[in-house]
């Protein structure tokens, strides 16, 4: 009877464990084995550093602007906690000094921040699982985030991808406040901060083409927008995204057909 059950329990160990179901796997990626979510977070602040040196004096101009442009100091730490998109915080900013009409700044806003349609197709929003975590990881996709996330893909877990995003979150309200309070002493008007957000853009296509693979996409992009300011000046920003993405899609299918022929 005793070597019956070892005989058995024996056979017990060798079957094979069924996997669990798709349902009962765990909610959320796993971490490293040699992290911790506090570690992860500290990696997700450090990250955000080099971009974040751009973002806070940028803030900062747009708080600076707010005061210049007569408006209440609260307007700038309200418009970056309620909307958080830099472009269209700085375009709204002149729009209510001359009082343009809510569906002209609706227009502007679906213009401007239709980029980020094609954001979501490659951000790694799917590390982060709980309701409000993903609606906040959704609301706070700018670009410099995503240009963070598409430096080093396949590395993100929901506590690094959300104190990433909370660190460029605070660095673009505290700037603004730093603004507000540098405006109230400055004797004169400062011209000019409207174009702050330039730089920061060229600073961050810079760092995204590093690499010359890159290089093609940098040309195709001057290309889009290029013909776009010339067929359609007042939509350039719309349309040459739309070209953008076609030569975009052009090139990936190009690519595909040459690896297809030297395989």
């Amino acid at each position: 009877m005793t070597d019956l059950r070892s005989a058995a329990a024996t056979d017990a160990a060798a079957m094979p464990v069924p996997a669990p179901p798709v349902g009962d796997l765990p909610a959320h990626p796993a971490l490293p084995a040699d992290s911790t979510p506090r570690t992860e977070i500290a990696t997700g602040v450090r990250l955000s550093f080099a971009a974040g040196l751009g973002m806070f004096p940028l803030g900062v101009a747009f708080g600076v602007l707010v005061m210049q442009t007569g408006l209440p100091w609260w307007v700038a730490p309200g418009l970056s906690i309620a909307l958080f998109a830099g472009s269209v915080e700085l375009l709204l900013v002149g729009l209510m000094v001359v009082g343009t009409p809510l569906a002209t700044i609706a227009l502007t806003i679906l213009l401007v921040n239709f980029r980020h349609v094609f954001y979501a197709f490659s951000f790694p929003l799917r590390v982060v699982r709980h309701p409000l975590a993903r609606f906040y990881s959704l609301y706070a996709l700018i670009d410099e985030a995503y240009a963070v996330t598409a430096a080093s893909p396949g590395t993100w877990n929901r506590f690094r991808l959300l104190a990433l995003q909370a660190s460029f979150h605070s660095y673009w309200v505290g700037g603004g406040i730093v603004g507000v309070a540098i405006a109230s002493f400055l004797p004169g008007r400062i011209e000019g901060l409207e174009y702050a957000l330039c730089a920061l853009f060229i600073t961050l296509t810079l760092d995204a083409c590093r690499s010359r693979r890159q290089i093609p996409s940098l040309l195709l992009a001057g290309l889009a927008y290029a013909s776009a300011a010339v067929v359609a000046p007042g939509s350039a920003l719309f349309l040459g995204l739309l070209v953008f993405v076609a030569l975009l899609l052009g090139r990936y299918q190009l690519q595909r057909h040459r690896e297809r022929r030297h395989a």
